[in-house]
């Protein structure tokens, strides 16, 4: 069955109408999601520097960028709080549903990272691991799935799913690898789980992520 994918953008947000709310000293530029990119554009006319789509799992958008800080324009924190994670940089958030202005906090930070390596961590001393690969459009990454299993050097087991639950019932897999949307960590499953991509290790056809604990 073929499958037809339409953004659902946001229109007449009044984004123009709350900048008056951001308070940024630093020198800044603008993320969005595809849902209120189009109107963030606009707001080139007005001088701002827009960068594009932010999406949870790339920041590749903000990569090479000579700013002190970002305005992510959106809903949720989710993508800016990886955006502070990743860029290390002072990251605020214009909200157009609440017509809030924030700022992502350092303890926020901090816990995102604390997580992420507690979560690594039970990784490398697991010796058996279940990969969570989606059946879902565009989230398929069996390919990546069945490489990682071959060089992870652990005692493998690839589990295909459309909708990730139950995961607790598997009671002998000490940690989970994510395969598709990275934002699954966001549930709490109440199991260890990490994303591949800080996990696996280098390949001709995938890239290399090196957790670093420093």
């Amino acid at each position: 069955m073929k499958v037809v994918y339409i953004p659902a953008k946001v229109k007449h947000a009044g984004i123009k109408e709350l900048m008056h709310k951001v308070q940024i000293k630093e020198n800044f530029a603008i993320v969005s999601t595809i849902q209120f990119l189009d109107e963030v554009k606009e707001l080139e006319k007005d001088d701002y520097k827009v960068l594009g789509q932010i999406l949870g799992c790339n920041t590749v958008t903000t990569r090479g960028t000579e700013v002190e800080a970002y305005l992510y324009i959106g809903t949720g924190k989710f993508h800016p709080l990886n955006l502070a994670f990743t860029s290390k940089k002072p990251v605020y958030i214009l909200d157009p549903m609440t017509q809030e202005f924030t700022r992502i906090t350092e303890q926020e930070v901090d816990r995102f990272e604390k997580r992420k390596k507690g979560m690594l961590l039970k990784y490398y001393h697991a010796d058996k691991i279940g990969i969570i690969v989606s059946t879902k459009s565009g989230q398929n990454l069996l390919q990546r799935a069945l490489r990682f299993q071959k060089n992870c050097g652990k005692k493998a087991y690839i589990f295909l799913c459309n909708n990730v639950n139950n995961l607790e019932d598997f009671q002998d897999i000490q940690c989970w690898v994510n395969t598709a949307c990275v934002r699954i960590l966001e549930d709490d499953f109440h199991v260890p789980m990490v994303n591949i991509r800080d996990v696996e290790l280098k390949s001709s056809e995938a890239p290399t992520y090196q957790a670093s604990f420093e």
